[in-house]
């Protein structure tokens, strides 16, 4: 891997990454950095990866993140006073920077979800980046992610600070500059740099009445802006889905045109590897896949009761049950099907997964009393690792997916994944081709029931192959994936990005 370009001092670039959620943070940024996981989904696990990667080749990382408390699993009440010293000093002023608010503390989760509490929570954080943080750090360069960090790269604009904003989602809030000032940050120094709902007048006229959109701001006020797939990316630009709006859309083809955006896709945590995989019945590699898979089938089987079988092709769930983005209701009309049609085969499905659409799949299972070929199952991190490993195949038919990381992670453990061709999920599965040894999976592109279905009919007529034949394809595609799919290309193309920024010059418009 190239070296980093270096500051004008001497010194590599320091990076200050800013993220509201991580699932873990290297030994050595901080005392406690080990304890510290505050995660609702995919950008935890992105952040993890990109840091430790930045922080093993020696690169003057930064990380800043809310101070929870209660999620950091440190119970303050309980350290000694010499303790408390150390956790109160040491650890804030090294690598880890932890906003501080009351807001944070107490907190079991990311995001609530409850009225204004998470603008609340995301202008506190963003209140102390601002104030605090960024004035200690003094970064080369800042690196934001999502919309809790949307005011941040029109900060750095007023400070002249290149500033990178990833999204890896479409969510935003939209809050007056009355409210921002009310709560610590002074927007009066960069205002213009925000998007507001209309074009604002003045600043007088526009504090109380003229919204900012948050994302909208990230992406209009940062120099550079990623999203986590290519195809995502080009998919949000042609107008693909009409759920974003039409400002969030204008605002990244600016980028793109402008050649300031660019699509990079997640990788899966490292702890995602059969080799190793301490959640597991049997690790395998590769080349013994077969009898790990198998013995780890049985232990899945065993577990949640269903019939044991170690022939019976298995189809695993392991995304939210989100009827909006996911598609768990495509499955639903089928579920019965696709059991009767393939009763003889054993077929059963696996579903480790919350959200809103999970009794609807309880109710079928219950009224055609399918309780040995259909399990339904609260997320839990060991029986999602197991699951991938005993799997055959992976469900993931999501109407959109802007990267998506069950795919990946799917072929990492031999399952192939059976998926919808949008966003993240076109750029990683490909149809799986036997004579001409390609592909990873079964991609159907009408997005409805009959569609899954096709795809679930492609999965079966593999399943059916000799298998010997069968087997040489999977060690081809966990051998791949792993050379693919892993945090180590991720932080290449972060590193050309940041590379690329540091290398332009930064003018003021002030």
């Amino acid at each position: 891997m190239p070296p980093y370009k270096r500051a004008p001092t001497g010194r590599n670039p320091r990076i200050l990454i800013v993220t509201p959620e991580i699932t873990y943070l290297p030994e050595g940024m901080g005392n406690m950095a080990n304890a510290m996981t505050a995660k609702a989904g995919g950008l935890a696990d992105v952040s993890a990866s990109l840091v430790s990667e930045l922080f093993a080749l020696g690169a003057d990382v930064h990380v800043a993140l809310p101070h929870y408390r209660r999620m950091f699993h440190i119970d303050v009440g309980k350290l000694i006073n010499d303790e408390l010293r150390v956790y109160k000093t040491k650890l804030p002023n090294e690598r880890v920077h932890l906003a501080e608010d009351r807001a944070f503390y107490y907190r079991n989760a990311v995001y609530s979800g409850y009225g204004n509490e998470d603008r609340k929570i995301a202008l506190a954080f963003q209140r102390e980046v601002i104030n605090n943080i960024i004035p200690l750090v003094k970064p080369d360069l800042i690196h934001c992610n999502d919309w809790m960090t949307g005011l941040i790269p029109a900060a750095a604009r007023r400070l002249n600070l290149p500033c990178l904003f990833t999204m890896h989602n479409i969510h935003t809030q939209e809050i007056t500059l009355a409210e921002i000032e009310d709560r610590g940050i002074d927007a009066a120094e960069f205002w213009p740099h925000l998007f507001f709902q209309w074009p604002p007048g003045n600043y007088e006229q526009t504090r109380d009445g003229n919204p900012v959109d948050l994302l909208a701001s990230a992406v209009f006020a940062a120099h550079f802006i990623n999203t986590v797939s290519p195809s995502f990316l080009r998919e949000i630009v042609e107008g693909r889905h009409d759920f974003i709006p039409p400002r969030i859309r204008a605002e990244v083809a600016h980028k793109m045109h402008s050649g300031c955006a660019a699509g990079i896709l997640n990788a899966p945590d490292a702890t995602f590897d059969p080799r190793t995989d301490r959640w597991l019945e049997q690790v395998y590699t590769d080349a013994d896949h077969q009898a790990g898979k198998r013995a780890n089938k049985l232990a899945l089987q065993d577990r949640l009761g269903l019939a044991q079988n170690p022939e019976a092709p298995v189809f695993f769930w392991p995304s939210r049950l989100d009827p909006v983005q996911k598609g768990p209701q495509l499955l639903t009309h089928i579920l019965y099907d696709i059991a009767a049609d393939y009763a003889a085969d054993g077929l059963q499905v696996v579903i480790v997964a919350n959200g809103a659409y999970q009794q609807p799949f309880r109710d079928i299972v219950a009224f055609h009393d399918l309780f040995d070929r259909v399990a339904v199952c609260d997320f839990r991190e060991d029986l999602s690792h197991l699951a991938y490993a005993a799997s055959d195949f992976m469900l993931m038919p999501s109407l959109f997916e802007p990267c998506g990381l069950p795919q990946m992670i799917s072929c990492l453990y031999g399952s192939l994944p059976v998926v919808n061709g949008t966003g993240g999920l076109a750029d990683t599965v490909e149809d799986l081709s036997i004579p001409a040894d390609t592909g990873n999976g079964f991609v159907f592109r009408v997005y409805d029931a009959a569609g899954l279905r096709w795809g679930i009919d492609q999965a079966m007529a593999f399943y059916r192959l000799p298998p010997d034949l069968r087997a040489g394809q999977i060690r081809r595609v966990m051998a791949e994936s792993r050379a693919r799919f892993n945090h180590q290309v991720t932080a290449r193309a972060y590193f050309g990005i940041y590379e690329k920024m540091l290398a332009r010059p930064i003018v003021s418009i002030f």
